[in-house]
């Protein structure tokens, strides 16, 4: 009976510990792309303009990093943003990506993201945007997808 007793809690304590380390093993990396162009803008425009970015998303610390690039644009970038919105739709700034002197290509970065940006970002509702001074409300677009 003592031995069935050990048994029983060897194994017990064997999978509780098996269980709290595999908790951030869980933890998953998204891989997400954007192609960027005018047509994607809405509204579309004819800008000669084209980019991309690359960006992975840790679901277990919620950090989403991106690396870019772009070219072709009207004039110099302004600022570039990630967007909640679906296709087809505008929404308003989620997360900066550069602006001022810092908008250059190819650019970099990362952010921790909220409960509801995170959300967006794996419903497919956020876009990135590049700014120009001819086109404030953007000049190049693209969807974030898996």
């Amino acid at each position: 009976m003592t031995s069935t007793f050990l048994r029983s809690t060897v194994a017990a304590v064997t999978c509780t510990v098996a269980i709290a380390l595999a908790g951030p093993a869980l933890a998953a990396m998204v891989n997400l792309k954007s192609e960027l162009s005018g047509k994607a803008e809405v509204p579309a425009n004819d800008s000669k303009g084209t980019g991309s970015v690359t960006a992975t998303f840790d679901t277990d610390s919620k950090k989403l990093t991106w690396k870019g690039t772009y070219s072709g644009l009207s004039g110099p970038a302004t600022a570039a943003h990630f967007h909640t919105g679906e296709a087809g739709k505008n929404g308003g700034v989620a997360v900066p990506i550069f602006a001022g002197a810092a908008a250059k290509s190819p650019f970099e970065g990362s952010a921790t993201l909220t409960d509801a940006q995170v959300a967006d970002l794996l419903a497919g509702k956020l876009y990135t945007n590049i700014h120009t001074e001819a086109n404030k409300g953007g000049e190049i677009r693209g969807q974030l997808t898996k």
